[in-house]
């Protein structure tokens, strides 16, 4: 598909509304998606009132495209609807751990991924949002989501309002290991990461921010070791209230 190789996040969307049966569609065709022992462990929360998303806005940190798309869709790894089948049919699910998580998390972000792609081949413009794991307790709440089920992405669908330029991508030798992962050498770094370096944008980052190296906006500004360390902690205590983490 073209659209892969064309892709770029959407954040402004026309007012346009998507149509139920061509986003249930695209929901149906994204199901077909490789899983975890044909088990599906996936669920999806469709938002299209103005209320719901303004009411999900601030778990995301206010981002404007949660509050601008027609539809919010929020993914989720969903061990619950199994293990309800498990128990309704004289079985005993033992899917309350962290193993249980990372496989309904998998599932998730393939159903998620195959959704974004598929969507955008139907003339669709998507955004990922990553607050949705920063931030997830409140998101639980709002959604009324059981123990079992975590969210672990959300996606603003909507007809395209801009052409924003197409991201970097690292050079295919940057990602590809032939036989055995290769450890990198210091040119090899040099090599992967000149091109980003020489963006004018992120350039300007440095400057802006009075740092020396992109690196520094990552590890200083943008995804500090405090704020890391902090979620991650948070995290944890979310996933064992949903009954996927034992102490």
């Amino acid at each position: 598909m073209d659209s892969i190789k064309n892709r770029r996040t959407i954040r402004k969307y026309k007012s346009q509304d998507i149509p139920a049966d061509l986003l249930n569609g695209l929901i149906e065709e994204a199901s077909r998606a490789a899983t975890m022992g044909n088990m599906q462990l996936y669920s999806v929360v469709v938002t299209r009132s103005n209320e719901m998303k303004s009411k999900l806005a601030p778990m995301h940190f206010n981002q404007p495209m949660v509050t601008n798309a027609p539809v919010v869709l929020t993914f989720c790894a969903d061990f619950n609807r199994f293990s309800l089948w498990c128990k309704q049919r004289k079985a005993e699910p033992g899917y309350d751990n962290f193993l249980s998580f990372v496989n309904a998390l998998s599932d998730a972000l393939l159903f998620t991924q195959n959704f974004c792609t598929l969507a955008e081949d139907a003339g669709l413009g998507t955004c990922y949002l990553g607050t949705t794991i920063y931030n997830p307790e409140p998101i639980i709440d709002l959604l009324k989501l059981p123990e079992l089920v975590f969210p672990v992405a959300t996606i603003t669908v909507g007809y395209p309002d801009e052409a924003p330029a197409q991201p970097d991508r690292l050079p295919l030798k940057g990602i590809v290991h032939e036989e055995v992962y290769h450890q990198y050498s210091p040119e090899d770094i040099d090599s992967i990461y000149s091109y980003k370096e020489s963006l004018p944008e992120n350039m300007n980052f440095i400057s802006i921010n009075n740092k020396e190296t992109l690196a520094q906006i990552f590890t200083d500004i943008r995804y500090r070791k405090s704020d890391n360390e902090l979620m991650s902690s948070g995290l944890v205590k979310v996933l064992q209230r949903q009954g996927f983490f034992k102490e």
